[in-house]
């Protein structure tokens, strides 16, 4: 029995190292991490080193604690204001997305396998949520700097679409294990009575934990060692008692998340620290765990079919899914695609597909092995497309900050304030002399190994390590005054525009100089109101407006989104976005337009030639039968 202990700690254990190195692997090559972990444990499982996992129960079960891990840490990272660029779209995406995906799917899947028509939709159901930890694990380790609009869609997607597809995928596993054969109207009326309780549940017990951690983590004078792990297990709490009481846990652990990490919570830099490192672990278990649970030898009976399933998701389901989804929000085309693209399938798909095998369903081991290959085919095939296209698309901004060497330290016994250690980098706005602003005190100033008060110093020099009492929800503005000048591309040259121009001037001044052709109202306004106002009331870094002859490029916006600088451009600098058409309604729609005035053209042509023809041989006609 000991030996057996000693034996399969030093074989998980073995595994997890594996895995962690396999990251740097992954951060070195942009390779899909998941991708990696899955396939070490698959070298690992009965058809790799021999290692024997057939418990789904088990793997359900830590599958599950795992995600709930994942989700809390999600929700605790996503900023309000991200949330509030992108709820509507995000949360369609989320609900109606996964609905309509769940349908087109299983309708594809009814015709490719000998399933009956609820377990094609259970299929369905168990693929229809995108992986967030694959998505921007990519996006990191591919240096991608997206949009912010596009990143926060995505974000709140992927952090509020897996309750749903937990709830379509365990509903029609009871509903297939009870042998329950429901006429249509009874199913979806099921559905969506059982759907809003589920959900409705999940969010009042979501909202409730995410102010009682709060208030507990406020309340009590825990020891900073002990209050990560006291937050996490409260994490795990609000999610058992959801469920317990037929509500969504992993809702309510989400939004628990939420509230949490939106709050004044004290701690919260040791918080996110200790988040972090736990999501990482729980990612690894979970995706070693589906990797050994599968068997790799069953594959090639249904390989064919699944990774046209794949495929079918890929191409038609999911894009169709978003288009429709996204008709109410009048989003770029580019946005669109690449939203569409991005549905990387990962660990949630897998996990889902256990539920049929603990519900005992007949073709329960066919589901979850079509669904594992499914997840294998979207991470090969969109995993090392992400970057290139979002390049293609235009939607990489050039970044906005360079290099910041900072150190956030939290500071005992005090609820609101930290102590942050930035160094100050060569050529930053410090180092050129601009000041620090009122709000911060700096108290402390280390040059060449000897301490001196920030008052005495003078002005700063690059190297110098300088400590700023703030308050805990400090701005950005700290981050951009110590950061260096970020590394523009030389294709990103131009992308801001050769000129400044100043958003507090008026915009009767653009009309004099450049007669863009603005009307009374639009000459009364600044600079910077005109350009939120064309671009629907809410500028992101990046936005460009074309006005007449000249562009405006918004350079930068504070926290509450107003725009502090902007670029002026004479042709437009933006890339040329070059839309797959399968990615685009809009795309299929102007390239079948296009077909048709080509093929009419002709046909056009022919006629207005055979018309002139015969205009000119009418006077020979008419001479003709004269001399007859």
């Amino acid at each position: 029995m000991e030996h057996a202990i000693y034996l399969v700690t030093l074989v998980g254990t073995a595994l997890v190292v594996a895995a962690a190195f396999s990251s740097l692997i992954a951060f070195r090559f942009g390779a899909p991490l998941l991708l990696l972990f899955l396939c070490i444990g698959l070298a690992s499982g009965v058809d790799g080193l021999g290692i024997e996992f057939d418990n789904a129960r088990v793997a359900y079960f830590a599958g599950s604690l795992a995600l709930a891990v994942i989700l809390f840490d999600s929700g605790f990272g996503t900023p309000l204001n991200a949330l509030r660029q992108a709820a509507g779209p995000a949360l369609s995406l989320a609900t109606f997305g996964v609905i309509l995906t769940t349908g087109l799917f299983g309708a594809a899947a009814y015709y490719l396998l000998d399933l009956s028509w609820l377990e094609s939709f259970l299929l369905g159901a168990a693929v229809a949520s995108t992986d967030a930890a694959a998505v921007f694990f990519l996006l990191r380790a591919g240096e991608i700097n997206l949009r912010e609009r596009v990143r926060a869609t995505l974000e709140v997607e992927s952090g509020t679409n897996d309750p749903i597809a937990i709830f379509l995928t365990i509903t029609l596993v009871e509903i297939i294990a009870a042998h329950a054969n429901p006429e249509t109207h009874v199913l979806v009326t099921d559905l969506i009575l059982g759907f809003l309780l589920n959900m409705g549940l999940g969010a009042v017990v979501g909202v409730l934990g995410g102010l009682g951690i709060v208030r507990l983590v406020d309340r009590l004078n825990l020891d900073h060692g002990l209050l990560p792990i006291f937050v996490l297990t409260l994490s795990l709490m609000v999610f058992a008692a959801a469920g317990a009481i037929g509500g969504s846990g992993f809702l309510a652990v989400y939004l628990a998340g939420l509230i949490a990490g939106n709050s004044d919570i004290r701690a919260v830099t040791i918080l996110k620290r200790f988040q972090d490192g736990m999501s990482w672990l729980a990612q690894i278990i979970m995706f070693l765990i589906l990797g050994l649970f599968a068997t790799p030898s069953q594959f090639p009976a249904i390989m064919v079919p699944a990774v046209l399933l794949g495929l079918f998701l890929m191409f038609v389901a999911r894009p169709v899914a978003v288009w429709l989804c996204l008709i109410p929000f009048r989003l770029p085309r580019p946005e669109i695609a690449f939203v569409s693209w991005v549905g990387l399938r990962g660990a949630v798909s897998i996990l889902l597909a256990i539920t049929p095998l603990l519900g005992g369903l007949e073709n329960g081991r066919t589901i979850f092995n079509v669904a594992f290959i499914i997840v294998l085919v979207s991470l090969v095939v969109q995993g090392w497309s992400v970057g290139p296209l979002a390049r293609r698309l235009g939607l990489i901004v050039p970044a906005r900050l360079g290099p910041l060497d900072k150190v956030e330290l939290e500071l005992p016994g005090s609820a609101h304030h930290e102590l942050l250690a930035y160094r100050v980098a060569p050529g930053s706005p410090v180092a050129r002399g601009e000041r620090i602003p009122r709000w911060a005190r700096p108290s402390l100033v280390l040059r060449d190994g000897r301490s001196m008060r920030f008052q005495d110093m003078g002005r700063l020099a690059a190297g110098d390590q300088v400590y700023i009492f703030v308050p805990d929800r400090y701005p950005r503005l700290l981050d951009k005054l110590f950061a260096s000048r970020a590394v523009v591309d030389p294709e990103d040259a131009d992308f801001f525009g050769a000129f400044a121009v100043d958003p507090a001037r008026s915009a009767a001044e653009l009309e004099a100089a450049y007669t863009p052709g603005l009307s009374e109202a639009e000459q009364k306004l600044t600079v910077g109101a005109l350009v939120t106002a064309r671009l629907g009331g809410h500028a992101e870094y990046a936005d460009r407006v074309l006005i007449g002859p000249i562009e405006l490029i918004v350079r930068d916006v504070d926290d509450k989104g107003k725009i502090t600088g902007l670029g002026l451009s004479f042709e437009p600098t933006a890339p040329m976005a070059r839309v797959p058409v399968f990615l685009s309604a809009g795309e299929i729609g102007d390239r079948v337009s296009a077909f048709i005035r080509n093929w009419r053209k002709p046909t056009e042509t022919q006629t207005a030639e055979a018309t002139a023809n015969e205009k000119a041989l009418e006077p020979t006609a008419e001479k003709i039968t004269t001399e007859g």
